[in-house]
């Protein structure tokens, strides 16, 4: 990979790894709030899973704060909404989450839209 090539899409490879850190942030945050007897803000600040998607939130927007002083907003933010894609996912994964047509619809067109608002950079 060249060096020119890093910093051209070093933007778009910086929100597709928010992406990911943000979808794992939400299993983390269900996993940690299904656990929950009585929440209250003690029971949440010492929950791992809760302590852990909180960060992976912050990491997530440090690399959106990075990624957008060189990229288009127009182009990087609907990049985002990959991040449907992949809690769909590891939604059916982890937690066992039915995945029927509809589910699938949306998803395809998510991923579809993405892609076309892509395309209209180049």
């Amino acid at each position: 990979m060249s060096n020119s090539f890093l910093q051209k899409n070093l933007p778009l490879l910086l929100v597709f790894a928010c992406t990911l850190f943000g979808a794992a942030a939400q299993i983390l945050i269900k996993t940690g709030a299904a656990r929950l007897t009585a929440p209250s803000l003690g029971q949440m600040i010492a929950s791992p899973p809760l302590v852990s998607g909180y960060a992976l939130y912050g990491i997530s927007t440090i690399l959106l704060v990075l990624a957008l002083r060189k990229g288009q907003l127009s182009v990087l933010y609907p990049v985002i909404a990959l991040t449907y894609v992949w809690v769909t996912g590891l939604s059916v994964v982890f937690f066992r989450e039915s995945l029927n047509p509809y589910k699938l619809a949306g998803v395809a067109l998510i991923v579809l839209g993405v892609g076309v608002l892509g395309r209209g950079d180049r």
